[in-house]
């Protein structure tokens, strides 16, 4: 749980920090954030974080969410998008403190994410830029002690809320959270919160925050599909419209390679990677939850530290699995698409798809675990009999031509 805002140190420090202490040099076609006027709480946060120049999605939205705009963003994850809508409420929060008595239960805030693991992140992620604010930060996650969320709740009044659907409603039809003072509001990954068939809660959440022409609403989406457009009109407000193409889809830091194997092949080739040395820190995606559990047994069989990151996992234990693989304990992890959108871990040397997806978003979430924050990494993708009809998708979603080959004879052996 990313409660540690209880525990930050309110002591002051012995001198006051300045803003002129965190030097960022203008740059042509850049925008700093020194340039966007954000509250000094904030900037110390980001210098603390290493912050210096705006990603693409940010240099284009923070501009009109800092102003109040609604805003409906498309952009995959690790653009920098978590930050963009934190930014915007904590900056929105900081600037108009609130008038009156505040009651417990009823957050200023709230960001609804599809997964567990997203939720967690975000959460993690917005402990980071209000550690210099009094700002308190609540998670509401299923698989997760109701009781401990609701002493969280009640022991303090809270500003920013991130939360599942499920859970968040269950909170609502419990009468342990109220939504009528909510000022902004952030639907991330919608377009995985349809598939997953979270709509018709998430349309019930909505209705119990304030009209959508008396709060902030900011959507984000890796595809608009006609779907996603319908929904972003029905719940925003003359929304200013964001697009960012993933133009490398992180092409430019992953060497991607397709290996030509027969079904009877991928196992052993697989096997023969993960014995490799270069392969320090591997996630494996399968389709479905019934391949990844026989994987992820099959490699325990064969003396290989492996996790599993699903659905069915229950949540306490894919928390302390990420934990394991982030400290290196677990080398290999093999994981759903659902539970491969929260993983956020620096230094993953390969990303193995063990099917190709069968939507090729998914393709380009999953190679992004790795080759992050400027380190190179490589994917390597199987294509069997059964999927490789999949490969023409992938190639019109990326722009470019994917070379298949046959696995080097040592990877075969």
């Amino acid at each position: 749980m990313n409660d540690s805002s209880a525990n930050r140190s309110d002591t002051p420090q012995a001198s006051p920090w300045s803003v002129d202490q965190f030097v960022v040099q203008p740059q042509e076609g850049q925008t700093r954030f020194h340039d966007l006027g954000l509250r000094d709480e904030l900037m110390h946060a980001i210098a603390d974080l290493g912050f210096q120049y705006c990603s693409p999605i940010q240099a284009q939205v923070l501009p009109h969410t800092l102003q109040g705009h609604d805003a409906i963003g498309k952009a995959q994850t690790g653009t920098g998008k978590t930050a963009a809508f934190l930014i915007t409420i904590f900056n929105d929060l900081l600037n108009h403190p609130p008038e009156g008595e505040r009651f417990l239960g009823e957050p200023r805030a709230l960001v609804i994410a599809p997964t567990r693991e997203l939720v967690m992140q975000i959460a993690a992620d917005a402990e980071d830029l209000a550690r210099h604010s009094p700002l308190q930060i609540a998670t509401l996650i299923g698989g997760m002690d109701y009781q401990k969320q609701l002493n969280r709740l009640g022991s303090r009044v809270v500003d920013l809320v991130v939360a599942t659907p499920g859970r968040l409603l269950d909170f609502m039809g419990r009468r342990d959270l109220f939504l009528d003072h909510v000022e902004t509001l952030v639907l991330d990954e919608a377009d995985r919160m349809l598939d997953m068939g979270f709509i018709p809660q998430v349309k019930r959440i909505v209705r119990a925050t304030p009209r959508k022409e008396n709060r902030q609403t900011l959507l984000f989406s890796a595809t608009f599909t006609q779907d996603i457009i319908n929904l972003s009109q029905q719940w925003t407000y003359e929304p200013v419209k964001v697009e960012i193409e993933p133009e490398s889809v992180a092409t430019d830091t992953v060497d991607q390679k397709i290996y030509l194997v027969s079904s009877q092949q991928r196992y052993r080739v697989l096997s023969n990677l993960l014995r490799s040395q270069e392969a320090s820190s591997v996630i494996v995606f399968a389709n479905r939850r019934d391949q990844v559990r026989r994987l992820h047994e099959r490699l325990r069989k064969s003396g290989f530290s492996a996790g599993i990151l699903s659905g069915e996992i229950p949540q306490q234990k894919r928390t302390r699995t990420l934990e394991q693989f982030k400290s290196g304990d677990v080398k290999v992890l093999v994981a759903t698409d659902v539970a491969g959108r929260g993983i956020h871990v620096e230094g993953v040397s390969h990303v193995v798809n063990y099917n190709l997806p069968e939507d090729p978003e998914d393709y380009v979430h999953r190679i992004g675990r790795t080759g992050r924050a400027g380190a190179t990494g490589v994917s390597i993708s199987f294509a069997s009999e059964d999927d490789a009809f999949l490969l023409p998708d992938l190639e019109a979603l990326l722009g470019e031509k994917l070379e298949c080959t046959h696995p080097p004879q040592e990877l075969l052996s």
